[in-house]
């Protein structure tokens, strides 16, 4: 009888060690959209909105001036050269602004990438539309090749007064393998 006991109480223990492991898997995906509704939320780690769609009457706010800065990074072993072709722009609240940025795959393959933005300071993220950018598709490079990749955005008239640098960071995620193994597994 005591047998019994035992083999009860290791199926319960499997069954709560199954359930623990089952609510960690799916919390971790629950994790994703939760914190993509926080950052939205509360501004927080400068995450964009999606591509902005320009208004015809703008609002140019010809007596000032703000900065912004062009930082990029690579991600791990992304091996990409990439950079801004201007490091900063003085540009006016409500105009349209353009500038590139410069990726060349040195590598001796094919490799897929995405650019993630940031900006800071984070309160400064719902002011900056873009209208065109490299981060809204995913960058393929063969070796080699060398691509200028555009920016068009907007800084918001409604920025606060106290904003006078913006800062965009782009960091840059080689994304092939999760590429070709979506493809692989459709």
């Amino acid at each position: 009888m005591s047998e019994n006991k035992g083999g009860l109480s290791t199926k319960r223990t499997t069954l709560k060690l199954l359930s623990v492991t089952v609510g960690m898997f799916a919390f971790g995906f629950a994790l994703v959209p939760l914190y993509d509704i926080i950052c939205d939320v509360t501004g927080l780690n400068g995450k964009t909105a999606g591509q902005y769609v320009e208004q015809q009457n703008e609002r140019v706010v010809e007596d000032r001036t703000v900065k912004i800065q062009f930082i990029t990074n690579n991600n791990g072993e992304m091996p990409w050269e990439f950079r801004p072709e201007t490091r900063s722009l003085e540009v006016q609240p409500g105009e349209l602004n353009a500038t590139n940025f410069f990726v060349r795959n040195p590598s001796g393959s094919t490799i897929m990438a995405q650019a993630i933005p940031s900006v800071t300071p984070f309160r400064a993220a719902k002011y900056l539309h873009k209208t065109e950018c490299f981060c809204f598709n995913q960058q393929e490079l063969a070796s080699g090749e060398s691509l200028a990749m555009p920016l068009r955005f907007i800084i918001d008239a409604d920025l606060p007064k106290d904003i006078s640098t913006l800062t965009l960071s782009y960091t840059l995620y080689d994304i092939t393998e999760q590429i070709s193994g979506g493809l692989a597994s459709n």
